[in-house]
């Protein structure tokens, strides 16, 4: 679904009061025959009140003081208006306003205008991924299949607060939840079901959790099993997206529904192009989710293989790219929903790189590489909802292409290190699928692209990811939600924009600001200007990794240069006397060399290695040194 948030228009509207603070955004979403429109609305309480003591009934009468008051606005009317009252990832609401009462809003005392764009042996180990909640947001789901069978699922853990409306049995141990977020405020009693006319959330759906189920085929090929990345994990499903499009104000209540509910893993295979992240409502969303534990997965993008492509660019969120899998358009003997493992009549040049993947530089935030991770994407067999292949059984399948289909499959594979490691952070996981993944296919060799080159590190991020390495990384690199505040910060936010993410007032000179490239991400990614002279300034950056191997372990420094850099790392050698130690190394850049006038822009890649007797921690590196 990536890429199909449509926005017609697009404005922010600052109200400065001596109590309140909110923002305007105009979505797409139009009210058939009348002149409403569906406006996201951003709002600060004063720093006396707190919005999240508030029961919900009083959130939503504090929201509808907000809306105007006109002769044809009654309480009741004030009511049907609000589509969304926002109170986990984000404060505010979504409402439908007409054209008139937004002017109205604008004359208030004191406004500022700014203008914004908008358009989303390891199961063993793991337990097949038990105890986890993945929230999918999608286009629903097809309930009866066979996928979302709870033979062998155990009970939602008590935390689990969610609702599944459908009818009948389909409502079972392994799907949990199922809402939907689409038609909303339009006099409805009540929404639909949601049931998934599309395809694409059942595919999903079941990438990422789907049950073990016998005879999988298509169109009478391969016989075999089929199963998602976490079998035995709870489904929790937001129907968010329609056949075309997917609004903006649907997304963040299902991700602020999502995270009262009680979900593990977030899995969005949706989003729009690159814009700053306070305007990126699936960043906001994403940050409210990651400060409650909540690790996000996301699509990078279908509109490789052109650079500077990416969705979902915050360093929170893990920004999948996409990947061929070793089966070679006759599927195998014994299907699964992705063959991580080599195999009879295997592609040995899998897993290349998808034409279609997004690729970096990271736009929003140069100094964070993404995409993060390259998973399977092309031609991946899963759940459908009817029958492309005049199937008569329930069990109907069908196989597509995307980095929709890669997303779950790491939010999936999340699922199975959350359920192993219940104490790591969103951060913690996400070091781990980086610094263990693949950089070489089955024969050896480095990761291909479409045209059977290397595959540079925009487009593979970290590498292919590599489950069975994940489960067991030796040290992470961790962060926790206070520390992108300096990191925002940096990016020369203002503090009303870093407020509409972190949904709490920030002192930029009091906390400090720091480089992109200075948050302990697993990767590094040097920007450097140099205006066509010989740039001789070094950078210094720091990380912090944290010991989660045994205790007495050594790691030794393997450094791969990128061209026409030097680097230092000190100290050279990491040695821990202690589980969850913590040490910090520091790493110098050199550009020794820049383009000359008239040339592009140079770029080259290389990595960081800490290396034991039982574990390769990898950082990859990208330094681009500009022409101008």
């Amino acid at each position: 679904m990536e890429n199909k948030k449509g926005i017609a228009l697009v404005q922010v509207l600052y109200l400065l009061g001596l109590t309140f603070m909110f923002y305007l955004s105009i979505a797409v979403a139009q009210e058939e025959q009348t002149s409403l429109q569906t406006y996201i609305v951003w709002v600060e309480k004063p720093v006396s009140q707190n919005s999240y003591a508030q029961p919900q009934e009083d959130l939503e009468s504090w929201y509808q003081s907000f809306l105007p008051k006109t002769s044809a606005n009654s309480n009741q009317l004030m009511k049907q208006r609000m589509v969304h009252a926002y109170r986990h990832v984000a404060t505010g609401f979504a409402a439908k306003l007409t054209p008139e009462e937004v002017k109205a809003m604008e004359n208030k005392e004191g406004p500022e205008f700014l203008g914004l764009h908008q358009g989303l042996g390891l199961w063993e180990q793991t337990n097949y991924g038990e105890g986890v909640i993945i929230g999918v947001l999608d286009t629903g789901i097809g309930p009866d299949h066979p996928s979302f069978s709870d033979a062998g699922v155990s009970p939602p853990p008590d935390k689990w607060k969610g609702k599944c409306v459908f009818n009948g049995t389909v409502c079972n141990n392994k799907l949990i939840g199922a809402k939907n977020f689409i038609d909303a405020g339009k006099g409805k009693a009540r929404r639909s079901a949601p049931f998934d006319q599309d395809g694409h959330g059942t595919h999903t759906s079941s990438t990422a959790a789907g049950n073990f189920v016998e005879g999988a085929s298509l169109f009478g090929q391969a016989n075999g099993t089929a199963s998602g990345m976490a079998p035995y994990a709870h489904l929790a499903i937001y129907k968010v997206c329609g056949a075309y499009d997917c609004a903006d104000a649907d997304v963040l209540a299902a991700m602020d529904a999502a995270v009262d509910d009680g979900v593990d893993v977030l899995s969005l295979s949706l989003g729009g192009p690159s814009v700053p992240l306070y305007v990126d409502l699936i960043a906001v969303g994403a940050f409210g989710a990651m400060r409650k534990g909540i690790f996000v997965s996301c699509s990078a993008g279908n509109d490789g293989p052109e650079y500077g492509s990416l969705s979902n660019e915050a360093p929170w969120i893990l920004t999948v790219g996409a990947s061929t899998t070793d089966r070679i358009l006759n599927l195998t003997s014994t299907p699964t929903v992705t063959n991580l493992s080599k195999g009879s009549g295997s592609d040995p040049l899998a897993p290349k790189v998808a034409i279609f993947s997004s690729r970096g530089p990271n736009i929003a935030s140069p100094g964070i590489l993404k995409p993060d991770i390259i998973g399977p994407g092309v031609d991946i067999l899963a759940a459908w909802p009817y029958s492309v292949d005049n199937a008569t059984s329930k069990a109907t399948f069908n196989i597509i292409s995307g980095t929709s289909m890669s997303c779950p499959h790491l939010s999936g594979i999340a699922a199975l290190l959350k359920s192993s490691h219940p104490d790591w952070s969103p951060a913690a996981i996400k070091s781990a699928i980086m610094t263990t993944a693949d950089v070489l296919n089955l024969v050896g060799k480095p990761i291909v692209d479409e045209w059977l080159r290397p595959a540079d590190i925009f487009a593979i991020g970290a590498g292919h990811v590599n489950p069975s390495k994940a489960i067991d990384p030796g040290l992470i690199y961790d962060i926790q939600a206070e520390d992108y505040i300096p990191y925002l910060c940096g990016l020369n936010y203002t503090e009303k924009q870093i407020r509409i993410l972190i949904q709490q007032t920030v002192n930029c000179s009091q906390v400090g600001a720091i480089e992109e490239t200075q948050l302990n991400y697993p990767s590094f990614s040097i920007f450097v200007s140099s205006s066509h002279k010989l740039w001789t300034q070094s950078a210094h950056y720091t990380r912090t990794v944290k010991n989660i191997g045994p205790a007495n372990s050594v790691y030794y420094l393997d450094l791969l240069v990128p061209n026409k850099t030097r680097m230092s790392v000190n100290p050279q050698v990491l040695t821990f006397t202690e589980v969850n130690q913590t040490i910090t190394y520091q790493v110098e850049f050199l550009a020794l060399d820049s383009a000359s006038a008239g040339e592009d822009d140079f770029w080259s890649q290389g990595y960081l290695r800490w290396v034991s007797d039982q574990h390769n921690v990898t950082s990859p590196i990208a330094v681009v040194i500009e022409s101008k």
